[in-house]
């Protein structure tokens, strides 16, 4: 598990197990969301099994599954507010990282600009050039 900063405020990351949540939380974040829908995952990696590690250590959980059907502005909308009503630094994951970025990223459209955006996840890693219409759309409004 090796999180990757979007803003000082969010970070994402690839899949996490049970046994990642006391670094995570020594890492200084507050609260965990889950992008990735249960059933992409075997049992022991599935949400809940997550959440009850998340809690043991003392973070907030929270869950959104999130796949290309899912990515609705009201569900770039909801990320978004999860992570403003964190009291701290947010952790989330997905399979890879790719979701997590995404939905902040669509969630930026119309606050920061189309390249602002692909930059700072492109610096996290993730390069999500082809998303740059959907930001621009969405930039819209």
């Amino acid at each position: 598990m090796t999180p990757r900063q979007i803003t000082p405020r969010y970070s994402v990351s690839p899949q996490i197990e049970p046994t990642d949540l006391p670094a995570i939380a020594a890492a200084g974040f507050t609260k965990v969301i889950c992008n990735r829908p249960d059933s992409e995952n075997p049992v022991e990696l599935q949400s809940e099994a997550i959440r009850i590690a998340t809690e043991a250590a003392g973070l907030t959980f929270e869950k959104l599954e999130l796949t290309h059907q899912t990515m609705t502005p009201e569900n770039v909308a909801l990320q978004i507010s999860m992570i403003e009503a964190s009291d701290g630094p947010v952790f989330a994951y997905c399979a890879s990282g790719t979701r997590c970025s995404v939905v902040w990223a669509l969630g930026q459209a119309g606050t920061m600009s189309v390249d602002q955006i692909l930059a700072t996840t492109a610096e996290a890693g993730y390069n999500l050039e082809n998303l740059r219409p959907a930001l621009e759309q969405a930039a819209k409004g």
